[in-house]
């Protein structure tokens, strides 16, 4: 959630304030419904919210919602007039006309004045970041064939598992792209766990690939960057849009485990021409290209410029 909090900021050209906040009982409980005071209902663990008001606001997941409210009245009398422009990403879980600006993906299914949708999640990729951070891995990937393939492995949540056997039989894919002359660059999430990471590595030894051992600099964006196309288990709605986002043929690995929104997710994106199901084979195809975050910004700004 941050992070899409972050690459909305990062997107209308701000340098964010970040402030991580946890609500004391009755409002930790009752969040958004009870109207949170600033000055009580925060635990002392939590960064202080306090004048000068921002300009812009962005705040994502529940907890927050009471906070933004507060805000937003308590800016309302500022100097320069209005109050602090408001955006809140995902379901606030009020009505939306409390807030500025609510940003949803579509297969969410809400819609209202001030709701806009969004096909995936908003998030930090960009073109100047990929660059960088391709630039940085280059003289370590050096080695690998062509075409690359970025692997971003996930793992088990709320709606999937990622067993030992699904790993062996991604793993087993997977060396059989590596033997047809590709490189892989394969990044394991904190979700996948030590066992399927063993099983990644076991599979894939011996062949022109690297998985990541978590040590150092993280790598996905810079294997992002130098990918040719990008495999990515569906269990993330942020990782398959930051994926997405770079332009390149992305195949998404189905999981053991269903659930009715990300199939719809999932299923937008193939319909809309962005994504295709990993089914053993990559090939080189123009995806449409996911433009959630830029799109988000240049209307935000557009509303804030409507109301001065």
């Amino acid at each position: 959630m941050e992070n899409q909090c972050l690459g909305l900021a990062e997107a209308v050209g701000a340098t964010p304030v970040v402030k991580r906040i946890r609500l004391k009982t009755p409002w930790r409980q009752l969040s958004p419904y009870l109207p949170l005071s600033l000055d009580h209902g925060l635990t002392p663990d939590s960064d202080t919210l306090a004048p000068p008001w921002p300009d812009l606001l962005i705040t994502s997941g529940r907890q927050a919602v009471g906070a933004a409210l507060a805000i937003r009245r308590r800016s309302a009398g500022r100097q320069n007039g209005g109050h602090t422009f408001c955006v809140h990403i995902q379901n606030p879980g009020v009505p939306f006309g409390w807030l500025d600006l609510v940003v949803m993906p579509a297969h969410d299914r809400k819609a209202g004045p001030n709701v806009m949708e969004s096909l995936g999640a908003l998030h930090r990729v960009t073109a100047a970041r990929l660059a960088a951070e391709a630039a940085k891995f280059a003289p370590l990937l050096d080695h690998l064939p062509r075409p690359r393939v970025a692997v971003l492995v996930g793992g088990s949540n709320g709606v999937y598992q990622l067993t030992p056997a699904v790993t062996a039989q991604l793993a087993d894919r997977l060396a059989v792209l590596a033997r047809q002359g590709m490189g892989l660059m394969v990044t394991p999430s904190r979700r996948t766990g030590a066992e399927n990471e063993a099983v990644l590595r076991r599979h894939l030894q011996g062949l022109p690939a690297v998985v990541w051992d978590g040590a150092g600099a993280n790598p996905y964006f810079g294997y992002l960057g130098l990918a040719d196309a990008v495999l990515c288990t569906g269990d993330s709605v942020s990782m398959v849009s930051e994926a997405a986002s770079t332009g390149k043929p992305v195949y998404v690995i189905a999981l053991e485990g269903k659930s009715a929104k990300f199939d719809r997710f999932h299923q937008l994106m193939v319909e809309r021409g962005v994504t295709r199901p990993f089914t053993g084979a990559v090939e080189n195809w123009t995806p449409t290209p996911l433009d959630d975050t830029p799109r988000v910004a240049a209307e935000v700004l557009r509303r804030m410029a409507a109301r001065r």
